[in-house]
C-alpha cells in the first residue's frame, strides 16, 4: 500500500472517531424520558383520572388488580402517560407515571 494514503488514512481515523461519537453521543442525549416514578407516594397531577378525587364512576365490570391506561398532557403540553391498578373496593390506585420528552422541543406523538 502506498505509505502516503496508509498515513493520511490513520491520521483520519482519530478525528473520524471522534466526530462519529460526538453525533452519537448527542443523539443517545436527547432520546431521554423525563423518567417513570412510581410508588406509595405518586400523587395525581391536572390531567390524571384521580385528580380531585377518585371518579364517581366505579369499574365494577373491571377485575381485580387489572391494570388502567391514562395518556394526556400535563401542564407543560408534554406527554405523559399513567398506569392505574383497580383496588378491591373499585377504586384505581396510581402505579406509575412517565413523561415524555422530546429531544427537539416539539412533544407530538
Amino acid at each position: 500500500m502506498n505509505p502516503a494514503v496508509s498515513g493520511f488514512i490513520d491520521k483520519d481515523r482519530p478525528v473520524r472517531s471522534l466526530v462519529i461519537s460526538g453525533c452519537l453521543a448527542m443523539a443517545l442525549a436527547g432520546c431521554t424520558t423525563g423518567g417513570m416514578n412510581s410508588g406509595p407516594g405518586l400523587q395525581p397531577i391536572p390531567g390524571s383520572i384521580t385528580y380531585g378525587g377518585q371518579p364517581r364512576s366505579r369499574l365494577t365490570k373491571a377485575p381485580v388488580g387489572s391494570v388502567v391506561q391514562h395518556e394526556f398532557r400535563n401542564e407543560f403540553g408534554e406527554l405523559t402517560l399513567e398506569t392505574y391498578v383497580v383496588q378491591p373496593d373499585r377504586s384505581l390506585r396510581l402505579a406509575t407515571r412517565r413523561v415524555v420528552r422530546s429531544p427537539f422541543g416539539n412533544n407530538d406523538p
